[in-house]
């Protein structure tokens, strides 16, 4: 069931609204090859299924569990392409600075932050951003279905498993696969994969979150007609991210 904000938030919401959008041109990130002189690559994940279209973006390992909740804002049902953004901080070493779930061929020309309807808007200034959080350094958007099919393979396997820990003794090896299969941008260990989840007809792509734990944004992009044509999770700001080291190196 999607998640319903109260009417006393959305009171809040609509004057902070504009102060919730990205900084960033996503659309130059993704169609670009260079930015601030680091080159820029794209790894294509594949069809991500939501057949609810309540979407969830979230540490798949620490906070995906059967309570998480979606962005009050829904999404189209249907298979979208998901698309992850590499940067080459130096020779033969990467990054990765998001993902993007397109849900059309239309532009977006704004980008505004995803939440769930029960954050804290009182005193929110511009520039700040609420954002998920990573404590095992991995990213996944899924839909609320997904969420409920992996929660359930991840609670049986545990009880088949009862002392090992899933992902060194699980995911590990799919990571690995992974690489072995597409080892573009990634270690050797693997930086991502699109696991099917067993039983059903759904997968939950893993990704290695850029500089690792920490809390990030997520943003619906819109189109000039309104419509949401995308969803964009930042790991990096390479203008700001690049413009630091410049600085520290003067």
């Amino acid at each position: 069931m999607q998640h319903l904000p109260t009417p006393e938030w959305l009171q809040k919401y609509e004057p902070v609204k504009q102060k919730l959008s990205s900084p960033t041109d996503f659309n130059r990130y993704f169609d670009s090859a260079e930015i601030c002189e680091k080159r820029l690559f794209k790894i294509e994940v594949g069809g991500i299924s939501f057949p609810t279209g309540n979407v969830i973006v979230r540490d798949p390992l620490v906070y995906l569990a059967k309570d998480a909740l979606p962005y009050h804002t829904k999404i189209p049902i249907g298979i979208f392409p998901l698309t992850i953004l590499v940067v080459e901080m130096e020779a033969d070493h990467y990054r990765y600075v998001g993902f993007r779930l397109k849900l059309s061929s239309s532009k977006a020309v704004t980008y505004t932050e995803a939440l769930l309807g029960n954050e804290n808007l009182d005193n929110f200034q511009e520039g700040e951003y609420f954002g998920f959080h990573v404590d095992a350094g991995l990213a996944t958007i899924v839909d609320q279905a997904t969420r409920d099919a992996y929660c359930s393979f991840v609670e049986n396997w545990q009880k088949s498993n009862p002392d090992q820990n899933i992902y060194d003794h699980f995911f590990a090896a799919e990571f690995k696969k992974s690489s072995q299969s597409a080892p573009a941008y990634q270690r050797d260990g693997g930086d991502w994969i699109n696991f099917a989840i067993p039983d059903t007809e759904l997968t939950i792509p893993m990704i290695q979150s850029g500089f690792g734990d920490g809390t990030y944004p997520v943003y619906f992009g819109y189109d000039k007609q309104g419509a949401i044509t995308e969803i964009v999770a930042q790991f990096i700001d390479i203008e700001l991210t690049f413009s630091e080291e410049e600085e520290e190196n003067i």
